[in-house]
This record gives structure tokens, sequence and C-alpha cells, in this order.
């Protein structure tokens, strides 16, 4: 399910770039289609626009709710235990030598060879 959401959020981002990069600038003479006023004689310049607009929209919303669910399975997939929680406790204070024991000793400072 996740991998299918993947796609999905892939197809729905170029294809959000790709409608982005079709409208026309705010200076009325830009973007990927020239300065016509017509998108290959099917629409007017305002109802293109319209079109880009309502199509923008649509498609970031999908991109949001597809978001959405993708950190939702995410979520869930995770464990529910937190990182504290699998940590091992450590004793406060070091456990104590028993008596007939002996502590072990401090090894020895490394001898150092004398220059000839």
């Amino acid at each position: 399910m996740q991998n299918v959401l993947l796609v999905v959020q892939l197809i729905i981002a170029i294809s959000l770039i790709a409608v982005i990069l079709i409208q026309r600038t705010a200076q009325d003479g830009g973007g990927l289609t020239g300065g016509g006023s017509t998108m290959g004689g099917l629409f007017t310049a305002r109802g293109s626009a319209n079109l880009l607009t309502r199509a923008t929209a649509v498609l970031a919303t999908l991109f949001i709710l597809n978001c959405l669910a993708l950190g939702a399975l995410a979520s869930s997939a995770h464990q529910t235990s937190s990182l504290v929680d699998q940590i091992a406790p450590t004793p406060a204070t070091p456990a104590p030598v028993p008596a007939t024991e002996k502590a072990p000793e401090a090894p020895a400072a490394p001898q150092v060879p004398l220059a000839k």
C-alpha cells in the first residue's frame, strides 16, 4: 500500500510541476505556452487560466492528502514503544565486591625502552 501511495505521490508531484509551469505569469507575458492568447485554439485565455488554476488547486489538495496518508502509514508501521523504553536500565551504584574476592589490581605502567 505504501509503495502504491509513493508512486501516486510522484505522479501528482510531476503533474503539479507541469501545471504550474504552463500557467502564465502575473505580467501576462510568460509561461511555457508563449505569448499567444490561446492554448492551441481550444480555450480562451481566461478559460485556460481558470482551468489551470482549478487543476493546480485539485492537484495541491491531492498532494497534501497523499502526504498525510503516507505519514499515517509510516507512523503506524513503527513500534509503539519509545526509545527510552528500549534502553536497559543501569544501576545507580556499582555492585559491591564481596569480601572473599580480591579486587582486581591495576595494570602496571608500560615500560619504555631506554635509548642506547
